[in-house]
């Protein structure tokens, strides 16, 4: 029987919705593309408008609409804390309870008055709205779309309603909890202190975090492990809350922690130091550490071949390219949504499979995501027109016209803003929405960095590979389409420090050239590597293929179509300000091609908006 599901994640970070019909996944997205305001926490109205829209479906043709977790126990959690500490954390006490009391203890209401606006429907004819725990919603998004009919499943993540951690066994259609370490003891958080620490937001610059870690060297690993862990053979721990703040605080860390590593958390614009990144280091080192135990146990109790992997952890791709290494699991499959955005879809996946007992059905080598490519899209008309409206001077050319033009800008050593097909779902652009470059020019990390993305100048790129070349280039013998795995660059076209560039530190090391694909070749001779398929992206794939014809080189410097500080861009018209707002070179729009030294400078300090019809 043919169900339409509306999965919603709101009101923390990263909301989101996503649609599930007859068993299928239609279409998912974040609420920040839409309105422009990163991480947007907010009711994900413009996300569920488009949702709706690619479904060709209205409100009132949803089966069940469904949450992402349960408020009233994650409202207990909050509220036993701060009795367990009072009279510790009044300050944070109070600036919680009254946003809770107004608001979100009374979720199932706020939900339905939202549906109710975008509607225009009374509250009696909404679809009846669901809620699930929220690391059931992590394991289904990650267990229901892979390839695997049996898998072990981990979540790890800050905390859902009371849970970090979660281990299940999902098997064909049903996912059953085995285990689970909760809040205070997190690996989420006490990777986010750290980052806290170092200097970078709390969650969205944990990333950030991970790309420093190469640049130093794991000094403090020890008074890691002997302070701030209580950690067991198995892998399970205990957080050592003597060093912070998280529970009752407005801050992740506390004086004794800054005592501990000597000197107060780094101010967000001040400069990195060597100490910062042998911090960065060791904390990543740590987590490997962690999450490599906690894989081989899991391993060992449920004697499953495959791993399934969610929660905002797992987006630690290095940390990923180990456990494909080491885990002793035959494959792995990580949700490219791992965050609180694809809790959406695992809200929805849960009422489809668990819900409704649906059947499911997997070949065991492709999953259901379809490349994550599963936002908007504009068609050339509009897009077009769009141009037409705001003056702009653009060529348009055919696909084998634009992938050789294409291909000659790059070699030239252009940056160039590709914009095609449906956008991605998740926090990677995968050549939906992506800024591409030529890796094998030396200067083309910094300046993506500083003249395009306006960041820190140590922040790696990934490359895109055709997916049969990734073995040619990588030491990879797996796909990667949604750029969650770390590996080294082949030995074959890594270039070997000399001794006077070994004895360089930190920041130093970044204008050593290390390998023939410098520009996404790290400290360390890893790249974040995205594999290209023609199955999911036949235009980007076909774009590679054309350079390597060309070049020889069949890979391509990838990063988000966005600067720092906003989402990834959702529309021409945030394309197009973007272009015009940085130092790239050329803009592609499906097939129309923008020049950035043709178009009328008047247009560099306005901002255009246009309400485009979604395709």
């Amino acid at each position: 029987m043919r169900k339409n599901i509306l999965g919603i994640s709101a009101f923390y970070h990263d909301s989101a919705a996503a649609i599930i019909v007859d068993n299928n996944i239609i279409a998912a997205a974040q609420e920040e593309r839409f309105t422009r305001i990163k991480h947007d926490k907010n009711f994900p109205t413009n996300s569920i408008k488009y949702c709706l829209k690619e479904a060709n479906l209205n409100l009132e043709d949803i089966d069940n609409i469904v949450f992402y977790e349960k408020p009233f126990i994650k409202f207990e959690r909050l509220l036993e804390t701060y009795i367990y500490y009072s009279p510790k954390g009044l300050e944070s006490y109070l600036t919680a309870i009254p946003v809770w009391l107004k608001e979100k203890m009374f979720q199932k209401k706020l939900i339905k008055d939202e549906l109710i606006k975008l509607s225009n429907l009374s509250k009696k004819s909404l679809p009846k709205v669901l809620f699930t725990e929220h690391h059931m919603a992590h394991a289904a998004s990650a267990f229901y779309p892979s390839p695997f009919n049996k898998a072990a499943i981990l979540c790890i993540d800050g905390v859902g309603e009371w849970t970090t951690t979660s281990v299940w066994l999902g098997e064909n259609n049903k996912i059953t909890p085995c285990w689970q370490i909760d809040f205070p003891h997190s690996l989420g958080l006490l990777y986010s202190a750290f980052t806290y620490y170092i200097g970078f937001k709390v969650n969205s610059g944990e990333y950030k975090l991970m790309g420093l870690a190469p640049y130093g060297k794991p000094k403090y690993v020890d008074t890691i492990l002997e302070n701030l862990l209580d950690l067991k053979e198995d892998g399970t721990f205990k957080i050592n809350m003597k060093y912070f703040n998280y529970c009752t605080g407005l801050t992740m860390t506390n004086k004794k922690f800054n005592q501990l590593f000597g000197e107060p958390p780094r101010n967000p614009e001040s400069p990195l130091t060597q100490k910062h990144m042998d911090i960065a280091h060791s904390i990543q080192q740590v987590t490997e550490k962690i999450i490599l135990m906690l894989v081989k146990t899991i391993k060992k109790e449920t004697k499953a071949e495959y791993l399934c992997l969610a929660g905002g952890v797992a987006l630690n791709c290095v940390a990923n390219g180990k456990i494909l290494e080491q885990s002793g699991f035959k494959d792995i499959w990580i949700q490219p949504a791992a965050g609180d955005a694809g809790g959406a879809l695992g809200a929805a996946l849960v009422v489809q499979y668990q819900y409704y007992n649906t059947e499911r059905k997997v070949d065991g080598i492709n999953d259901l995501m379809k490349g994550s490519y599963l936002g908007p899209k504009y068609s050339k008309e509009n897009i077009k027109k769009y141009l037409n409206s705001i003056d702009a001077n653009y060529k348009e050319y055919n696909d084998n016209e634009l992938y050789s033009k294409l291909s000659d800008l790059l070699d030239d050593g252009n940056i160039i803003g590709w914009f095609h097909g449906r956008m991605e779902f998740g926090p990677r652009a995968l050549g939906g929405r992506s800024i591409i470059g030529d890796p094998r020019n030396a200067k083309m990390q910094s300046i993506m960095n500083l003249k395009i993305k306006y960041r820190e100048s140590f922040r790696p790129f990934a490359p895109s590979v055709i997916s049969e070349k990734v073995n040619d280039y990588f030491e990879l013998k797996k796909p990667s389409p949604y750029m969650l795995l770390v590996a080294p660059v082949k030995k074959e076209l890594q270039i070997e420090t000399t001794s006077q560039q070994k004895k360089l530190f930190g920041i130093e090391k970044l204008n050593i050239q290390r390998s023939t694909i410098p520009a996404i070749t790290h400290v360390d001779y890893s790249a974040r590597v995205q594999t290209v398929h023609k199955e999911t992206n036949q235009k980007y794939y076909d774009l590679i293929k054309k350079f390597e014809e060309k070049t020889g080189c069949g890979v391509i410097v990838n990063t988000s179509f966005n600067i720092r500080g906003e989402p990834i861009v959702n529309t021409p018209a945030d394309a197009f300000n973007c272009f015009m707002g940085t130092e790239m070179d050329y803009l592609v729009l499906e097939n129309f091609v923008l020049c950035k030294s043709k178009q009328n400078k008047d247009l560099i300090d306005k901002l255009y908006i246009e309400k485009f019809e979604l395709d």
